[in-house]
């Protein structure tokens, strides 16, 4: 049992040791930390006390010969001390203050105090190094200036002798460029002085002034010869010759008025002008960008010279041609009307017709009066030929729907005149089919014509004098007419086809009963069967005769009706 007391015993007390060991090392480490962060502060603090502040300070006295400089000097020995006595003391306080809640273990606020002693630090550095830096633009100003403007002075040599080279191109802008780099040579001149007299503030001033000017000379010197030339001698030939080509168009005919020449003429010489004035005084802005404005318009111009000159051919072309097609339109309608009377007493046109021809007359009078309008206005030399071209293809567009319509009427007439012709023609064609249908019912003397065969006939014939009724009409009525003579047409050749037939069927039964009669001796009913094959025959029924005769001599000969054919077709 006391064994077991003392096991109990040991282990606790190895449990509190190990946790006063654990919580030793925790401390420990905080207290490091901090204590690490500290020290860093301290090294910024001691940086910011060591900066090269008062060597550079020092430096200043040697410029101390004008106002300004010393007013400088004064403001910024002011500003050292407020943070050598009072920031960096403030910041050394607060260190100790912080170190010492560290060593009570007091961490929240060793925490607060290091958090405030960051930015007070912070502050420091940054006064610090603002004013290293306004004290090192003066004291670093001499070498630096110099070398800026050595490379200045080196830009201006290689400007002006550009300027030298090329001198003759810059015409009446060569003063006014002289005179600016006299500007700045006076500037660098300027320069000396200030620097001799440690006016350091004033010679970023000057500096920013001549590369300015340098930079503004740049574009002077690329610009100015394209300017000179393009304002003194290329816009104004350009502007001459235009000149030159509106006077001779405009005494040639030509419709110009509508490009307002002269009055842009007036207005780019003031602009030139204009342009050069600013160019005296080296004001570039936006010449060289105008001068190719004005250089573009002059050659669209030229453009619209060249192509009023080819609208005019074609103008001409298309006016010759309009008014031959419109004087052979009018010349036809004319002659149209003056016959119309004449024309509706032979035909018998419809309402339709003369409606149509009435509104192609009506049609092509407005066409001559806008044509005659048209020409008014190429007379007095108002509109351009390009809208002239335009009027006279919508005159053309109209020519072409009246012609359209106009050969529509025409066509109907002219249909007439040969439906008239073509029924004349037919009326006689018919009478000789006629004719030949007689002439070979004559040929062949049947015993016996039926009566249906005198039936047509007859119709036939009727159909033959409407024709010749319709044709003596006046005014003729070419619808009727058609009718009527395809009608007889159709009688006539139907008429023809039966007598064909009819003698056909008639020469083969007398065939037939003449070739039987060689077998009559022989066969009773050959005999009986040809007798009445006669009888019918003689009685016209030459269909039943043929039939009775081929059926009986079947019996005999089975080729009987291939010979007959045969001796038919010699």
């Amino acid at each position: 049992m006391d064994r077991i007391i003392l096991i109990i015993a040991t282990v606790y007390v190895v449990m509190i040791v190990s946790i006063i060991l654990i919580l030793n090392f925790i401390q420990s480490r905080k207290n490091k930390k901090y204590k690490m962060i500290l020290d860093q502060l301290e090294i910024e603090k001691n940086q910011i006390n060591s900066a090269p502040i008062i060597p550079e300070l020092s430096k200043i006295e040697n410029y101390l010969k004008n106002d300004k400089i010393e007013t400088l000097y004064k403001s910024w020995k002011e500003r050292l001390d407020s943070i050598r006595n009072e920031q960096i003391s403030k910041i050394t306080d607060m260190l100790i203050d912080s170190e010492y809640s560290l060593s009570q273990m007091d961490y929240r606020s060793a925490m607060y105090k290091i958090a405030k002693l960051e930015m007070e630090i912070y502050k420091a550095k940054t006064n610090s190094e603002m004013l290293l830096e306004e004290i090192k633009e003066i004291t670093s100003s001499e070498e630096k200036n110099r070398a800026i403007i050595t490379k200045l002075k080196t830009k201006y040599r290689e400007l002006y002798q550009k300027f030298v080279d090329t001198q003759n191109e810059f015409g009446i802008i060569t003063e006014s460029v002289s005179l600016q780099f006299e500007n700045i040579a006076k500037r660098f001149e300027s320069f000396e002085v200030m620097m001799e007299n440690n006016e350091y503030t004033e010679v970023t001033q000057i500096i920013k002034s001549i590369d300015e000017m340098l930079v503004h000379m740049e574009v002077v010197i690329e610009e100015v010869p394209s300017i000179v030339l393009t304002a003194d001698s290329v816009l104004p030939k350009r502007i001459r010759d235009v000149e030159d080509m509106y006077h001779k168009m405009t005494r040639a005919g030509f419709p110009l008025d509508y490009l307002n020449v002269e009055y842009n003429i007036e207005e780019a010489n003031r602009k030139i002008n204009d342009i050069l004035d600013r160019a005296k005084v080296l004001n570039l802005e936006d010449s060289l960008f105008e001068l190719k404005v004005l250089l573009d318009y002059f050659d669209s111009l030229m453009n619209d010279f060249e192509k009023e000159k080819i609208l005019k051919k074609e103008y001409d072309e298309a006016n010759a041609m309009f008014r031959s097609k419109l004087n052979k339109t009018s010349e036809l309608v004319t002659d149209i009307f003056i016959k119309f009377e004449e024309i509706k007493k032979i035909y018998n046109l419809s309402e339709e017709d003369i409606i149509s021809l009435n509104e192609v007359r009506v049609d092509l009078m407005q066409l001559k009066e806008d044509y005659k309008v048209l020409t008014g206005h190429t007379g007095n030399n108002t509109f351009a030929y390009s809208k002239l071209i335009k009027e006279m293809e919508t005159l053309s567009i109209k020519l072409a729907s009246i012609e359209e319509r106009l050969d529509a009427c025409l066509d109907t007439l002219g249909s007439m005149r040969e439906d008239e012709v073509r029924a004349r023609q037919q009326l006689e064609e018919i009478k000789q089919i006629l004719k030949d249908s007689k002439a070979k019912l004559r040929e062949y003397n049947l015993p016996v014509v039926p009566k249906s065969y005198f039936t047509e006939l007859e119709e036939a014939q009727a159909a033959i004098k409407e024709i010749i009724k319709e044709l003596e009409k006046k005014p003729i009525t070419i619808s009727i007419l058609n009718t009527r003579v395809d009608t007889a047409r159709d009688l006539v050749l139907k008429l023809y086809s039966k007598t064909k037939e009819l003698l056909k069927t008639a020469m083969f039964a007398e065939m037939a009963i003449v070739y039987g009669n060689r077998f009559r001796t022989k066969e009773e009913d050959l005999d009986k069967n040809l007798g009445y094959s006669e009888m019918l025959f003689y009685k016209g029924d030459y269909g039943k005769s043929l039939e009775i005769s081929i059926n009986a001599l079947n019996r005999i000969d089975s080729e009987i009706y291939n010979k007959l054919l045969s001796l038919y077709e010699k």
